[in-house]
């Protein structure tokens, strides 16, 4: 068996210190197909191209 690293006594030290916050309730995702239909819009529908006419994937955020 290998070794420990630091004293199991600590163990979950820090999710105990959290604390709880319950979950907020969201709108549910678009699944199959409306998901399809969402990313190709808003992949190639509302493009916003690059100088030099690229489209980049994650572009980084333009200094305004």
């Amino acid at each position: 068996m290998g070794k420990v690293h630091g004293s199991l006594a600590r163990a979950g030290k820090v999710k105990n210190q959290t604390p709880k916050v319950e979950p907020t309730e969201k709108p549910k995702k678009v699944t199959g197909r409306a998901m399809k239909r969402a990313k190709y819009i808003r992949r190639f529908v509302n493009v916003t191209l690059q100088p030099g006419g690229k489209r980049r994937m994650n572009p980084p955020p333009t200094a305004a």
